[in-house]
């Protein structure tokens, strides 16, 4: 089953989205990667979900890759005796470490001793999304006497953002822990690493991996921004966490933070993700509103390796209409000619080094002899990606024999994943690839191919061979 589209699709699964008939609709749909939030759901209902895409896998004869997004550090209030509380304008509100007392009016628990030891007078902090702001007006190592310069509602366990301070906290809680460990047993291809501050989060998270996954930083806090470069060097990809990205910072900033994120992505040639309320309205309704299909349109528009469905296919109502329509909606915006303009016009020069030459070149090469198909043999996927890093108007066929790097490549744009077995020289490459392309109706008899590999076959990351032939 070949897709006729780049930009991949990932689709959370939920409530509404993991039977074994709908699991296989989202697939047939347009869904590329399939996410599990931990937020939500325990160890049984993902292990039943893994089960039931490697079920699909086998039936349909295609890599699926799995998305494992890891909670973070989320900062929570306490309970209120009653339930909710209303703060008003102007009023003090106490956030404390006593979790025996139950909120009321005047206060409630935040047991959080980072944030405390964290906080300065005049520090914002936003509770709800940021539908309540309050001001800190004094502060020790267990409690902070705020001002509240936003009212409202606020009731049990409302999340709590800190935009302006970068929190002394681990990238990684022990329910992260214990959920990554889960989440590896069974065979997890990507890792989703919430409210990443720095590139030091990264590696804390990458030497517990240690090579069984790719990491996915979720950029979602100011403190990460600041950070991009050094961040995107050191993940595997990155997911613009919208969401919280949008409570962090003014939402007039969003849109070019995206793009920015965006932009340094593709320049780097790491995989980037746009999330979050996509398509937001199709959570009840089996249509989108306009802006959200332009949404959708602008992050293909920029180049963006996915975009992703959240509750939307997780538990709305119209789970394999919201992946039907995101599918359509990148299809008609990718055969919009000014789309390849600014694809184009996008594009930025690599470093010089072999694999990004090697790239580079094989995507004129294909451009001069109108080559059918750009092969990348690779073992670890990083051929297949510095060939996507051009983003050539040819198809991208990723061979590899490694099981896992198919799966892993299903998240990457233009990458049509197919597992082959081991090869022993330049020949059988060669040969196996113009098969590979025939077999998979990537090319007719007689037409030309480009193959990317390096040498030698199974040391990763050595991109450094450029072959053309011809399909006999």
């Amino acid at each position: 089953m070949r897709r006729t589209r780049n930009t991949k699709i990932v689709a959370t699964l939920g409530p509404a989205s993991s039977s074994a008939d709908t699991l296989s609709q989202l697939f047939r749909a347009g869904a590329d990667v399939f996410r599990l939030n931990f937020s939500h759901g325990t160890h049984d209902d993902h292990r039943a979900r893994v089960l039931a895409i490697r079920k699909l896998e086998q039936d349909v004869q295609r890599p699926i890759g799995i998305l494992l997004d890891l909670q973070g550090p989320k900062l929570r209030v306490g309970t209120f005796e009653t339930g909710s509380v209303v703060l008003r304008t102007g009023q003090d509100f106490r956030l404390d470490l006593d979790t025996q007392v139950p909120g009321d009016v005047t206060r409630v628990s935040m047991p959080h001793p980072e944030i405390f030891a964290a906080l300065k007078p005049d520090t914002d902090l936003l509770l709800d999304d940021g539908k309540i702001r309050l001001r800190v007006l004094r502060i020790d190592a267990t409690h902070a006497v705020t001002r509240v310069v936003v009212g409202g509602a606020l009731s049990n366990r409302k999340g709590v953002n800190v935009p302006s301070v970068i929190l002394p906290l681990s990238a990684l809680t022990p329910k992260d822990i214990e959920d990554l460990a889960f989440g590896l047993d069974q065979g997890v291809d990507w890792v989703a690493l919430s409210f990443v501050q720095r590139a030091a989060d990264i590696r804390e998270v990458r030497e517990r991996i240690g090579g069984r996954a790719r990491i996915v930083a979720k950029l979602e806090k100011p403190a990460a921004i600041l950070d991009l470069d050094a961040i995107i060097a050191e993940t595997d990809a990155v997911m613009v966490a919208r969401g919280d990205l949008g409570v962090e910072m003014p939402a007039e900033q969003v849109p070019a933070i995206q793009k920015r994120i965006v932009r340094a992505c593709r320049r780097a040639g790491k995989p980037v993700i746009v999330a979050t309320q996509m398509l937001e309205s199709m959570i009840s309704s089996p249509t989108p509103t306009r802006a959200e299909a332009s949404d959708v349109a602008s992050a293909v528009y920029d180049g963006a390796d996915a975009v992703m469905l959240s509750a939307e296919s997780a538990s709305g109502q119209f789970p394999v209409e919201a992946v039907a329509m995101m599918n359509r909606i990148i299809t008609q915006t990718e055969a919009d000619p000014y789309y390849h303009d600014v694809i184009e016009a996008s594009r930025t020069p690599p470093e010089a080094d072999p694999a990004n030459a090697i790239g580079m070149a094989a995507r004129a090469v294909c451009g001069l002899l109108h080559a059918k198909a750009l092969v990348a043999y690779t073992s670890s996927g990083y051929s297949a990606m510095r060939m996507s890093r051009e983003r050539p108007s040819t198809a991208i066929l990723g061979m590899t024999p490694n099981q896992s790097t198919a799966r892993r490549m299903a998240l990457i744009w233009g990458v049509h994943a197919v597992q082959v077995h081991e090869v022993e020289s330049v020949s059988e490459m060669t040969e196996f690839a113009c098969a590979t392309a025939l077999d998979q109706e990537f090319a007719q008899s007689r037409d030309t191919i480009v193959i990317s590999a390096g040498m030698p076959f199974k040391a990763p990351g050595t991109t450094n061979l450029l072959r053309i032939a011809s399909l006999p």
